[in-house]
């Protein structure tokens, strides 16, 4: 293993943020808290992963995440295809996955029965 330092650190956050704001690939993150790994986010993972193959789609990037607040709504997907809104889904067993991808990723159109709010991008006015 090679030894870390505040230079190799510094080069490896800047080579993750790159990747991480590169609008040029499909994102597919998937809540993989405790919450989202009991309601069955490993079997939507899974499909994700099997879908994304099957369609031969290039450019996607499925990541796993932790509890992103939405955990009566687990499992939890974001899903971002450059030139659309970034998208959370909720509820998404394997058959959702499935559609998320024909409709979403393949198709370009939102799946509008699985949309929850992102809580992150909700502003509270008092």
């Amino acid at each position: 293993m090679k030894k870390l330092t505040p230079k190799t650190i510094r080069a490896f956050r800047e080579e993750q943020k790159a990747a991480l704001y590169d609008n040029t690939k499909i994102r597919i993150t998937i809540g993989m808290g405790s919450c989202g790994i009991a309601a069955g986010a490993e079997e939507a993972l899974e499909t994700f992963r099997e879908e994304v193959a099957n369609n031969d789609i290039k450019d996607v990037v499925i990541k796993q995440t932790g509890c992103i607040g939405l955990c009566y709504a687990e499992p939890t997907v974001e899903v971002q295809v450059p030139g659309m809104p970034t998208v959370v889904y909720g509820k998404v067993t394997a058959d959702a996955a499935r559609r998320i991808i024909d409709k979403h990723v393949i198709r370009k159109r939102l799946v509008n029965d699985l949309i929850f709010d992102n809580p992150t991008e909700c502003a509270i006015t008092l």
